[in-house]
């Protein structure tokens, strides 16, 4: 196996942080449930009934590999595609106990199935991470049979909040490109602080409003309510360490997979997660 990836859709600052950030948080000291809890709110729309024993399909972007050990067992084969020689050895070690699981160090121009071989494909919080998403996402769908499903998620650019949101918003994102570019040790640190200034007061203060019965929608970082602190010091480097980030409306990302060749697209309703779509591969 190749111990790099060359290509043009890639960026490899993103790919070496990502490669860090999966050494961090290999997610083994989180608890089961909670995984499953999160697993299930990307896959909710994802059309299970369609696999089998013998059904083949990819994991673009794997990462950990904590989505695949909740796919592994439902299907026949797996691959574990990912372009970080770091993730892809923290994903082998958690998905160790899957003799399905194939694991393969590449991009998704260089996906290693065949053209039209595989039965599924998904790729959750990877495409928006890339220069091209559009493309990208043409490169997933050609390796899918016809009637295929492939389920992505997708960082949203907040057209279903209000406006205050939206500033608040661009000045974390302002915040963001300048953490980005710190040293790997010093992005660490100051996400890890973010995580604990930012995400956990106000991830229990819309848990709090939650109980007393007002509505948390619209509170910032309120989806982190029912999460632990590992999961907000997670998120905190995803969000505020990664120097490339794209995000879509849900008429563009229907735009996009109908692009590349995806019918029937479905995406997530206002429960999000923002926005999680599912399409079928043209017949």
């Amino acid at each position: 196996m190749p111990n790099q990836v060359v290509s043009a859709n890639m960026d490899p600052a993103v790919v070496e942080s990502f490669g860090q950030e999966w050494q961090k948080f290999d997610h083994t000291q989180t608890s089961e449930l909670e995984l499953r809890t999160v697993f299930e709110e990307y896959f909710q729309i994802f059309p299970w009934h369609l696999m089998s024993a013998q059904s083949v399909g990819f994991d673009l972007g794997c990462g950990s590999g904590r989505w695949a050990y909740f796919v592994a067992p439902r299907v026949g084969t797996l691959y574990c595609i990912d372009p970080s020689p770091n993730a892809l050895q923290v994903a082998k070690d958690k998905l160790r106990k899957f003799a399905n699981c194939k694991f393969h160090l590449a991009a998704a121009d260089s996906i290693p199935l065949a053209d039209g071989s595989a039965d599924f494909g998904y790729s959750l919080g990877v495409l928006h991470h890339v220069p091209d998403t559009r493309q990208a996402i043409v490169d997933c769908a050609k390796k899918l049979k016809p009637g295929a499903p492939l389920l992505l998620y997708l960082y949203y650019s907040f057209e279903n909040r209000p406006r205050w949101f939206r500033v608040v918003w661009k000045i974390s994102d302002s915040a963001r490109h300048l953490t980005s570019q710190l040293p790997s040790r010093l992005k660490m640190f100051v996400t890890d602080l973010l995580a604990v200034i930012l995400y956990w007061p106000l991830a229990r203060f819309a848990k709090i409003c939650e109980l007393l019965g007002v509505p948390v929608k619209n509170f910032p970082l309120s989806t982190y309510r029912n999460r632990s602190f590992v999961f907000m010091r997670n998120d905190s480097l995803d969000r505020f360490g990664t120097g490339l980030e794209h995000r879509f409306t849900r008429a563009e990302i229907r735009e996009m997979m109908q692009f590349a060749g995806l019918t029937n697209v479905q995406l997530s309703g206002e429960a999000g997660p923002f926005w999680c779509a599912v399409g079928y591969k043209k017949v």
